[in-house]
Parts: C-alpha cells; structure tokens; sequence
C-alpha cells in the first residue's frame, strides 16, 4: 500500500500523521479511563451472576457504559464536553486548562497524551514513509500508548489489546513485513515463555509474584511483531529503564522499594524502539567487537 499523491512530499505525509494521529490520542484517552472500568463491571456482573441463587432475582443491568457511551462529560460537574471543546491540544490551551463549566483543572495527561500520539506517529512515518509498514507500526504505537497508561494506573495489561497485537504482528510477518514468520513465531513463543519461566522461579524462591501475566503476553507481541532476535534488545532496554526510573523515584522519595512498579510501560518502550531501530543498534553494537 503506498500513497503516490504523497510519495514526493514527506514533510506532508508526516504532517498528516501527526495531525492525524491527535484525534487518535483523543480516543485513546477514553479507552485509557473507560477500559479498565468496563473490565471492573463485567467482573463485578459475573461475579454477582454465580452469586444469585434460584430463588433470588438477578441485579438489573445497568446504564450503558462503553467506548462510544455515555457522551463525555466533566466528572465534576457533569458538564457535557462540546466537539469544539474536544479538539485535540487547541480546546486544552483555549480552555487554559479548565472545565468550562466548573473551572476545574483539567488533568495535564490528556493533551500529553494526544501530543505522545501525533510524536510517535510522526516519528514513523518520517523513518519509514507512510506505507503499509508505516501505518502498520502506527497501529502497534496506539496500543502501546494505550496498554502503558492504563498499567500505570491499575497495574493492568488488557488481553483485549496485547492479544490483537501479537495476532497483528503475526499475520503481517506472514508477509515478511518487518521479519520471517518463523522468527515472529518464535519470538512470540520465546516472549511470553521467558517470562513466564521468570515468574514463576521467582515466586518459588521468594513466594512472590514477580510479574503479571499481561507482562508475559506483551513481550510476546512484541516478538511476533521484530523476531525473536529482538528479544534481548527489548529485555535489555526494559531493565535498564526500569531499575533507572525506580532508582530515581526511590531517591526523590515518591516511590518504596516494597511497592511494585508496572512493567509495561518499560517493555513498551523498549519493544517500540526494537521495531524502529532494533537492526541498526544490534548492527552498532556488534560493530563494536
């Protein structure tokens, strides 16, 4: 898939990403906040089902909530958001950052989010062009995005999005998109089995959980999309990145030792800079030697 009428024009084609790719984070946004909340009425709705006996009545079901309902609104004061006031960075600096009916600040993280969208966009169609490759790693950048937000907040890796994502990875490397079949296929089932084995070593030896499983699933959507040789690329970069923010954060004091810090944002990270530039980095290195 390539688009001619911008083949020439690459400062356009990135321009159209970005632009773009900031109603993308807009929508990300929602699913950040809504996702996890309609995972948590499911669960509760289950939960309540294999509680009701037979002479009992079932709970009513409640108002709809989803991606597309109810219509955003301030959760304040209830104040419906207008489309015009849910323009991607310009309603947020038009607004000064406040609720138009309450005045309430409006979190920094939703224009942050949309500008980390239209960025990571506009960084792969400026590497590859705004060809199937392209807008196929712009898919995988929207999960990321997505699956890092919602771990920082709940410490959760939804198997609604990891899970397209390694099938994505697989079917597009069928075609050789970005590696061979076998190496994404392997890199799948070395992914999820590495840390599975790391999960599980670890709780025999400590009797501790070390790790979720939506860990295990990310990094296995992350070998089907660059191959297995770019496992210990991502292993090595999510570490590093790792031990140096929990380090940071323990000697400012915002952080305990004792207390767990998701994972997926780090993997995500490290996965998105494995499928970008992963060849060139491990060519560097082994240039070295």
């Amino acid at each position: 898939m390539h688009f001619e009428f911008l083949a020439d024009t690459p400062a356009a084609a990135i321009a159209l990403a970005f632009v773009f790719s900031l109603l993308v984070g807009s929508f990300l946004n929602v699913v950040i906040y809504r996702l996890p909340l309609m995972m948590e009425r499911e669960w509760q709705a289950m939960a309540a089902e294999h509680q009701t006996d037979d002479n009992a009545h079932a709970p009513e079901p409640g108002e709809p909530f989803n991606l597309a309902v109810p219509a955003s609104s301030c959760p304040q004061c209830g104040h419906h958001i207008r489309w015009y006031e849910n323009i991607p960075l310009i309603s947020y600096l038009a607004l000064r950052g406040r609720c138009s009916g309450c005045a309430t600040a409006i979190p920094l993280r939703y224009p942050l989010v949309e500008l980390l969208t239209g960025v990571t966009s506009a960084l792969v169609i400026w590497h590859f062009g705004l060809n199937t490759q392209g807008i196929s790693l712009m898919l995988l950048s929207w999960g990321l995005i997505a699956l890092s937000f919602i771990d920082l907040d709940h410490q959760l890796l939804p198997d609604r999005i990891t899970l397209p994502l390694l099938w994505l990875g697989l079917i597009l490397n069928s075609f050789e998109l970005f590696t061979s079949l076998q190496s994404a296929l392997w890199g799948a089932v070395i992914g999820y089995l590495s840390f599975w084995s790391i999960y599980w070593i670890f709780k025999l030896l400590t009797g501790k959980e070390g790790m979720g499983y939506g860990d295990f699933k990310l990094l296995a959507a992350l070998g089907a999309w660059c191959g297995a040789q770019q496992l210990p690329l991502i292993i090595l970069l999510s570490s590093v990145v790792g031990v140096a923010l929990a380090l940071i954060l323990m000697l400012l004091r915002r952080h305990q030792a004792a207390n767990p810090l998701p994972f997926g944002p780090y993997l995500a990270i490290a996965g998105w800079i494995a499928v970008i530039w992963g060849p060139e980095i491990t060519g560097a290195y082994l240039g070295m030697f």
